[in-house]
C-alpha cells in the first residue's frame, strides 16, 4: 500500500520536479554567499536570486523586482508589517477566517495599544467587501485578509476589498499562503500594498523560504523588524533605505531560493491555470464522493466555486482525531486534524472546539487515491459504529 498525501495546505508534496536536485547542486557545487563575495561563483548565485525576484515580480504583477523581499516564511512577512508599520493607537480590520500568523501578532500588538476589529464571515467562510466599510474609523490604517482560508478553502474577494482600501486611503495587506501559485493575483488590479507569500505550498518550493512584496511608498514607512549586515553600505551602522536591502539582513536562505527558483520555472512551464484546473477536478471528485456518506459534515462551501483545493470534514458521530489516526495508521493516508492554527475560522464555520479533518489536494493527486480514501472513510465509520477500537 503506497502513501497517499492529502496535506498540501500544510506543505506541498511532492515538490516541483528538480527542486531537490537544484538545491543539492547548489550546496555541493558552490554554496557561495551573495553581496559578500567578489568572485564569479558568488555573482552566479546573485544572478539566480535576482532572476527569482523577477519571476515573483511577474507572477504577482508588481512594479519592480527590488520590491520583492525574501523572508523565512509568510508568517515572518506578516510580522514585518504588523510590527514594523503599525503603532499604538492605530486601528486595523481583519476577517474572521484569519490564520494565527495574523491574529497572534495582532493580539501581541493589542497589548501595546493597537486596536483591531474582526469582520464576521458567514458559515461558508465568505464575506462581502462592503462588510468592511462600517468598521473603518479615523485611526484605521489597514485591512489585512487572507486570500483563501486554510481551513475550508473559501476565497475572499481581494479585488473588491482592495478597491475599498484605495477609496478610503487604507493599506491593503494580503496573506497568499493558500493561493499563491494556484489563483491569479495581480497587485495592481487588486490594489494590494503588501503581499505576503510562502514558497513551500502552492508555489511547490521548499520549506523555509517566503517573502513579501511591498509598494515603494509603504516600504519607507515600515521599520525593519530585523536589522544587521546586508553586504551593502558596510561603512554605515544604519540600515540601508533602499530595497530589498532595507529588510534583508543576514545571510538569506539561498538553498531555499534556488529551490524556489526551480519551482517557479515549473509553474511557468506548466501554467497556473492548468494546475488549478487539475487540482479542482480532484477536489470536486472528492466532494462528490464525500456527499454520499452519512454523518460527515463539509465545513464551508459544498461545491468547487469560490474555493481552493482545501476541504475540511467534521465527522459528527465520532472523534475526528480517531478518523485521522485511522486513515494514517491503516491506510497510509496523510491529512491534518485539529484547529489548523486558525481557531477563529473554526468558530466561524461552526467546528470549534472539535476542529476538523482537513484534506488538501495537489494536481499530482489522482482519482484512484481519492477512491481509496473514500472507501477507507466508509470502512472506518462502519467499524467505529460497530464498536471496533482503532486506537
Amino acid at each position: 500500500m503506497k502513501d497517499i498525501y492529502f496535506d498540501n495546505s500544510s506543505t506541498s508534496f511532492p515538490k516541483a520536479p528538480n527542486v531537490g536536485k537544484a538545491m543539492c547542486a547548489f550546496i555541493e557545487g558552490g554554496a557561495f554567499n551573495i553581496n559578500r563575495g567578489g568572485y564569479e561563483g558568488a555573482y552566479e548565485v546573485g544572478s539566480a536570486v535576482l532572476e527569482t525576484r523577477e519571476m515573483l515580480k511577474d507572477l504577482f504583477n508588481c512594479s519592480n523586482s527590488k520590491n520583492v523581499v525574501f523572508t523565512p516564511s509568510v508568517t515572518y512577512s506578516l510580522n514585518y508589517f504588523i510590527k514594523g508599520y503599525l503603532k499604538p493607537g492605530d486601528h486595523v480590520i481583519v476577517s474572521s477566517v484569519e490564520h494565527n500568523a495574523v491574529m497572534r501578532p495582532l493580539v501581541q500588538m493589542q497589548k501595546l495599544g493597537l486596536e483591531f476589529d474582526v469582520v464576521q464571515c458567514d458559515e461558508e467562510g465568505s464575506v462581502k467587501a462592503s462588510d468592511f466599510i462600517p468598521y473603518i474609523k479615523k485611526n484605521t490604517k489597514a485591512i489585512i485578509t487572507t486570500h483563501a482560508s486554510n481551513v475550508c478553502g473559501t476565497i475572499l474577494p481581494i479585488g473588491d476589498i482592495g478597491a475599498i482600501c484605495k477609496e478610503h486611503n487604507l493599506i491593503y495587506v494580503v496573506d497568499t499562503a493558500q493561493s499563491a501559485g494556484i489563483v491569479d493575483i495581480d497587485m495592481v488590479k487588486d490594489n494590494i500594498d503588501f503581499l505576503a507569500f510562502t514558497g513551500h505550498k502552492g508555489l511547490l518550493g521548499p520549506q523555509g523560504i517566503g517573502g513579501f512584496i511591498v509598494s515603494d511608498e509603504l516600504a519607507g514607512q515600515i521599520e525593519p523588524v530585523i536589522s544587521g549586515g546586508t553586504g551593502s553600505m558596510s561603512d554605515s551602522e544604519e540600515m540601508p533605505e533602499f530595497l530589498p536591502d532595507r529588510f534583508e539582513s543576514g545571510t538569506m536562505n539561498l538553498p531555499g531560493i534556488i529551490g524556489l527558483h526551480q519551482a517557479l520555472i515549473y509553474l511557468k512551464e506548466t501554467g497556473i491555470d492548468n494546475i488549478r484546473n487539475e487540482k479542482m477536478e480532484i477536489t470536486k471528485y472528492f466532494l462528490d464522493g464525500i456527499k454520499e456518506i452519512d454523518g460527515v459534515k463539509i465545513a464551508g462551501k459544498k461545491g468547487i466555486e469560490g474555493r481552493v483545493g482545501v476541504v475540511s470534514l467534521d465527522f459528527e458521530d465520532v472523534d475526528n482525531s480517531i478518523v485521522a489516526f485511522s486513515l494514517s495508521s491503516k491506510y497510509k493516508i496523510m491529512t491534518r486534524v485539529g484547529l489548523h492554527c486558525a481557531p477563529r475560522a473554526h468558530k466561524t464555520l461552526g467546528t470549534f472546539p472539535q476542529g476538523t479533518v482537513r484534506f488538501s489536494f495537489s494536481h499530482f493527486n489522482t482519482e484512484e487515491e481519492v477512491d481509496i480514501c473514500i472507501d477507507a472513510i466508509k470502512t472506518i465509520l462502519t467499524d467505529l459504529k460497530n464498536g471496533e477500537d482503532y486506537l
